[in-house]
This record gives structure tokens, sequence and C-alpha cells, in this order.
């Protein structure tokens, strides 16, 4: 039988720690998503004076780069290299921004983020999931 981490709320609160000071050390209104394995949210932040739009688009990026295992941001270099069949793909969000959380070379997770360009959302994210990964 396999064993696999889990996100607990230790990791979860840890996460969102981590990428909510990179966000305010850059001064980046941003909202962060945390999902578990399965894309399912497990936190969600939105930073004062962030756009509503930015927390659904974060939880997307989440769920994307957790059920993908790779960051979203290679679903979007699939489709600006002429696969645009991935537009339509379900649960697919083909932006920059979601990165998976891998613990012992099993995704447990992923982080995403909205709300400024997409490096500094995924830089944010990066930040977020390396928080407990290092």
């Amino acid at each position: 039988m396999k064993t696999k981490a889990i996100l607990g709320t230790n990791e979860v609160n840890a996460i969102l720690d981590a990428a909510r000071q990179e966000a305010e050390k850059n001064l980046w209104n941003v909202a962060i998503a945390v999902v578990d394995d399965g894309g399912h949210p497990l936190a969600l932040l939105r930073l004062d004076d962030t756009a509503p739009i930015a927390a659904y688009i974060a939880q997307e990026k989440a769920r994307s780069a957790a059920l993908g295992g790779r960051e979203s941001a290679q679903y979007e270099q699939m489709v600006n290299g002429g696969r645009t069949a991935f537009l339509s793909a379900p649960l697919i969000c083909a932006l920059e921004g979601g990165v998976p959380i891998v613990v012992d070379g099993q995704v447990i997770g992923a982080v995403g983020v909205s709300g400024v360009k997409a490096d500094q959302d995924a830089q944010i994210a990066k930040v977020g999931a390396l928080s407990i990964t290092k």
C-alpha cells in the first residue's frame, strides 16, 4: 500500500502566509487559493482592493495545477504553441499562476494566484508552494 502526504491546516496556513507576505512585500493585490490533490478548495484569501474575479481565477489555476500535476503556465504555452483544443478541456485554466505542491514526487495540492501580471502571479504561487517543501 502506498502512503502520501496531505495538506493539513498548518501547511495550508503556512502556504497562505508565505504567499501573502510575498504579495504584500511587492504591493500586489491578489487572490490566493490552495487546493488539495483533487482540486478541492482548502483555503482562499482575497487581499484588500483585489478584483472579485481574481478569486475565481485563482481557484481555477490551482485546480488545474493540482489535477494536471504541472504548472498552469504549461497549458498556456501549449495553447500559444497552437494546441488550441486545450481551451475546451474541462477544468483546465490555461493561464500562468497555478503551481502544484509536490512532496516525495507526489502532487498533494496546488496554489493558484490571480490579480497581477502572469509572471507575478506565478512568483507568489511558487513562494507559497515552496514554503512547505523546502
